[in-house]
């Protein structure tokens, strides 16, 4: 059966009902809304964790034609619950490609539909703001139906999906960049490895390549690990990673990294999630965004260096600049809509940036990002 032959519906909360095709698994997926912008990178994005929840409509209309490649799996598995594109590429060209991603989509159970106008819907969510959506391969159950049940979907706010996400035993990660992975590595095999451990919320494998190359010894633990658990490994520094949803709903982890971060005092670097956890940790707050920054193209400043760099990002909720407390310092800002995207503790050795420099699949602008948190742990004790 071709792409054409299996039609697909995609059904909004607000009530609009669109008709495509179907070119991933059979079934019914629901999910929050949200556009990416980025021209390429469609198999990070898949499985990148911190899309959990979430419905992926790529803004590129042509998606697909480079194929799939294992290596570049930023998970185990495909975490986004549905995908809408304008068009899917079912024959790859490329000279790494091993399957095209029609058949990778399939093979994780994954809806995807096609045929549709994702300019419509892209510009639906800017103006209106975050919506839920259902897209089905079910012929039979009415539109009216399909409805309820959009809107008695969850949101997003309020949800725990980090423990959906997380690992579950803890795990030492040894290897660092692909060997044809082009950007120069930020450290390098010179380094004394630093025992660092990496609280895994939905963290993408290329983080743990980067901080692998930049010298450090990274023990993963899962989200609901405890302090004592984290500080019987010795570590000279903690990692707070990436990963989906709301950081209100995930007290544990707060407490955890209050409990590490200003009791015992350990240096802290995080990043998006991980950002808007430390922000938390330190007496801020957090706001679900009106449509999130979801994409590879969004300029960021550095507020100190003036410097402008093009960033990755996939995030739902921003930190609210006016509940900082005058402790935490904004050093870095998006240029598009004036949001924090970088914050340091004036006194502590926590810092955090909300955007993605471990440049997978790109940009590379804030790739060296790593290397500062190397050499701060450098002259910082042992826990």
């Amino acid at each position: 059966m071709t792409a054409a032959e299996r039609p697909a519906r995609l059904v909004l909360e607000d009530g609009t009902l669109l008709h495509g095709r179907a070119f991933g698994a059979d079934g019914e997926a629901v999910g929050e809304l949200v556009f990416n912008t980025s021209l390429t990178g469609y198999q990070e994005i898949l499985t990148d964790p911190s899309y959990r929840g979430q419905v992926v409509l790529m803004t590129y209309p042509h998606i697909g034609n480079y194929g799939i490649t294992k290596e570049d799996d930023e998970s185990s598995r495909i975490w986004v619950e549905g995908l809408i594109v304008r068009e899917a590429s079912c024959y790859p060209s490329n000279f790494r490609s091993e399957t095209d991603l029609p058949s990778f989509l399939r093979e994780h159970g994954i809806v995807a539909v096609e045929g549709v106008d994702t300019r419509f819907l892209t510009r639906k969510v800017r103006t209106g703001g975050a919506l839920r959506i259902l897209l089905t391969t079910d012929l039979e159950t009415s539109d009216e139906d399909l409805l309820a049940k959009v809107r008695a979907a969850p949101p997003i706010e309020n949800r725990d999906l980090v423990r959906e996400v997380t690992c579950e035993h803890v795990d030492r990660w040894r290897d660092g960049y692909l060997e044809d992975f082009s950007p120069p590595t930020p450290g390098g095999s010179g380094f004394e490895p630093i025992p660092i451990v990496a609280i895994d919320c939905g963290i993408k494998r290329n983080i743990l390549r980067s901080l692998v190359e930049c010298g450090f010894d990274v023990t993963v633990v899962p989200a609901t690990s405890g302090p004592e658990e984290i500080l019987a490994f010795r570590p000279r520094g903690i990692f707070l990673s990436n990963g989906p949803g709301d950081p209100s709903a995930v007290p544990y982890l707060v407490e955890t990294v209050r409990i590490l971060a200003l009791e015992n005092r350990l240096p802290v670097f995080g990043i998006c999630l991980g950002h808007q956890i430390l922000a938390r940790v330190c007496g801020g707050r957090t706001r679900k965004m009106r449509f999130g920054h979801h994409g590879g193209n969004h300029p960021v400043q550095n507020l100190k260096s003036g410097e402008i760099h093009i960033t990755a990002q996939n995030h739902s909720f921003a930190v609210e600049e006016e509940s900082l407390p005058d402790l935490l310092e904004v050093t870095h800002r998006n240029l598009n809509d004036g949001t924090i995207e970088g914050i340091a503790h004036r006194e502590l050795p926590l810092w955090s940036v909300q955007f993605h420099p471990e440049a997978a699949p790109g940009p590379h602008d804030a790739l060296n990002l790593f290397l500062p948190f190397r050499r701060r742990l450098e002259t910082a004790p042992s826990a």
